[in-house]
C-alpha cells in the first residue's frame, strides 16, 4: 500500500501497516475456520489461544514482574477512574492525586464520587506546563495511593522522573503505554486505554499487583471488582475480542522491532527531531511546555497567530499530514508520535514546517 498518510492522531492511534495487513488477510476466514475471529465464541479454542498469547506478550514486552496480573477490561481508561477508588479505598483511607491536566482532572472528579481524595499537587498554578518534582507533592496521612497521569495527551507533558513517595503509586499511562520501562516496585497498578499506542479503541489494559486483590472492596458490582476479573482471566463476561486480537498482534510487532528498549529509543529520536525543529525556528513555532517535562508522545506547539495556525493545519492536510490540530480545549497544534508512527513521518512534518515558515514569515 503506497498511499498511507502521515497520521498524527492522538487516538485512535497509528498502527503498524504489517499488523493491519495481517489482520486484513485473516479477517474473513481465521486460520481456515470458515469464519472471522470476531464471529467465534470467546470460550472457543481459537480465541482462548489469542487471549492467552496476548496476556503472555503483555507481561513479556512490558517487562512485568510475576507478582502482577494483566486484565483486559472494557470502558477504556475512564472507567478505571471509578474502579480504582471503588476497589482500593476503604474507610479512613485517602487517595492522593496529581492534577497535571485534563485527564488527571477527570480521574479526580470521578474518584470523589467513591471515596476521600485530595490533590497532592495542582498544575493549574503553572497552566499545566510542567510535572511536579517529588518535593512539590503535599502528601497527607492515611494515604492509600498516589495517582499520577504519567503523560498528559492534551497538554503534552510527562513525568521524566518518577516521584519518590512512601505509598504505592497508580499510573494512567494511556498515551505512552509501553513506550518506556517503569519501576514496577513503585506501583500497585498501571492502566491505560489501548487506543493511544497499542491497538484499536474499546479496551483498557490493567496491570495490578496480585497481593492487593485480597483486600479490595467486595461490595460493588461484580464486573467492577478487580479480584473477580483476575480470577476469571478477564473472561467474566464477553471480552473486547477484536481489541485483544489486535493488541496481541501489535505486541508481536513490538517484540520483533526490538521490544521496549527500541520503542523508547525511537520515541526519543522522533520527539527530539521535532522539538529541535520547533526550538530552532527562531520563535516562529513555540512549545509552551517546560523542557524537562516535554512529552515524547504528544508534541504541542503554537504559531505566531491563530490565523497562521488555521492556514498551517489546512495546508498540512494537502501534504498528507493529518490530525495535527490541537485539542479543542487548548487549541494550537499537536503531533502525536506513537510507537508505530514511522520516523519518516516526523521528517515529513519538519520539512513542511520549514517550508511553511519560509512562505509565511
Amino acid at each position: 500500500m503506497t498511499n498511507r498518510k502521515h497520521n498524527f492522531s492522538a487516538g485512535p492511534c497509528t498502527l503498524p501497516l504489517e499488523v493491519l495487513e495481517e489482520a486484513q488477510h485473516e479477517f474473513v476466514d481465521y486460520q481456515g475456520a470458515g469464519m472471522s475471529l470476531i464471529e467465534m465464541s470467546h470460550r472457543g479454542a481459537h480465541f482462548d489461544t489469542v487471549a492467552n498469547e496476548a496476556m503472555s506478550l503483555a507481561m513479556e514486552v512490558f517487562e512485568v514482574p510475576d507478582d502482577f496480573s494483566v486484565l483486559f477490561l472494557q470502558g477504556g481508561a475512564i472507567l478505571q477512574f471509578s474502579m480504582i477508588p471503588m476497589n482500593l479505598l476503604h474507610n479512613g483511607q485517602k487517595g492522593a492525586y496529581v492534577n497535571s491536566g485534563t485527564w488527571a482532572k477527570g480521574a479526580i472528579t470521578d474518584a470523589k464520587q467513591y471515596g476521600e481524595v485530595y490533590t497532592a499537587w495542582d498544575g493549574a498554578e503553572t497552566n499545566y506546563t510542567r510535572m511536579p518534582s517529588t518535593e512539590d507533592l503535599q502528601m497527607q496521612d492515611n494515604t492509600r495511593y498516589l495517582h499520577i497521569t504519567t503523560n498528559e495527551t492534551i497538554g503534552g507533558i510527562r513525568f521524566a522522573d518518577w516521584p519518590e513517595v512512601d505509598v504505592p503509586m497508580i499510573g494512567d499511562m494511556s498515551s505512552e503505554y509501553m513506550a518506556r520501562p517503569i519501576p514496577w516496585d513503585k506501583f500497585d497498578m498501571i492502566y491505560g486505554g489501548a487506543q493511544k499506542n497499542l491497538g484499536p479503541a474499546g479496551m483498557a489494559v490493567v496491570f495490578i499487583r496480585k497481593s492487593i486483590l485480597e483486600h479490595t472492596n467486595q461490595n460493588i458490582g461484580r464486573y467492577l471488582r478487580y479480584d473477580i476479573q483476575e480470577s476469571k482471566g478477564s473472561m467474566f463476561n464477553t471480552p473486547p475480542v477484536f481489541p485483544i486480537y489486535m493488541f496481541g498482534k501489535v505486541l508481536k510487532w513490538m517484540k520483533k522491532e526490538g521490544g521496549l528498549a527500541s520503542m523508547e529509543a525511537n520515541a526519543s529520536k522522533k520527539s527530539s527531531t521535532l522539538y529541535t525543529a520547533i526550538d530552532q525556528s527562531g520563535g516562529y513555532y513555540n512549545c509552551p511546555v517546560e523542557v524537562a517535562s516535554r512529552s515524547h508522545m504528544n508534541v504541542v506547539f503554537r504559531l505566531p497567530s491563530e490565523d497562521l495556525e488555521k492556514k498551517f493545519l489546512s495546508e498540512s492536510v494537502n501534504e498528507g499530514l493529518l490530525n495535527l490540530k490541537g485539542h479543542r480545549s487548548v487549541g494550537g497544534c499537536r503531533a502525536s508520535i506513537y510507537n508505530a508512527l514511522p520516523y519518516e513521518s516526523v521528517i515529513a512534518l519538519t520539512q513542511f514546517m520549514d517550508t511553511f515558515k519560509a512562505a509565511n514569515s
